[in-house]
């Protein structure tokens, strides 16, 4: 899978109901993920969305979630642009560039999902995501 930049959109809580209308919008495939399916069955969030991406025909990718709890969630905070893909050294190496002297909200590490993320906003104010999966076999 090559590397792809995109928009990844937080919401307060209807996550679901707002990328199921971008899927009517722009058609494609959705697949969505709860916080319960990732180790919180029990949690007040359980059935809200952890992540969620839109795939289109068009070539569009959309991703979003429900802001995480505890993190504040205001209009105008609710967007960061993902990088995403295999290629460890190439997304690595923005990750560097993009978090130095920016803030680290998440280091880039192995997250439970599998996958290596982490999250910063470089000085700029520029809020970035970089997701290294793990290779599909």
């Amino acid at each position: 899978m090559a590397s792809r930049l995109n928009p990844y959109l937080s919401f307060d809580g209807d996550a679901r109901q707002a990328l199921e209308f971008y899927k009517d919008v722009f058609g494609g495939e959705l697949r969505l993920n709860t916080y319960g399916e990732f180790g919180q069955p029990g949690a007040e969030n359980a059935d809200k969305i952890m992540h969620g991406m839109l795939e289109t025909a068009s070539g569009f990718t959309l991703m979003g979630a429900d802001h995480p709890p505890g993190m504040e969630y205001k209009q105008g905070n609710n967007f960061s642009v993902s990088l995403s893909g295999e290629d460890e050294n190439e997304l690595r190496g923005y990750w560097d560039k993009l978090s130095s002297g920016s803030s680290v909200s998440v280091p880039l590490e192995k997250q439970m999902w599998g996958d290596v993320f982490g999250m910063c906003t470089d000085r700029f104010g520029v809020s970035w995501m970089v997701n290294i999966s793990q290779p599909q076999g």
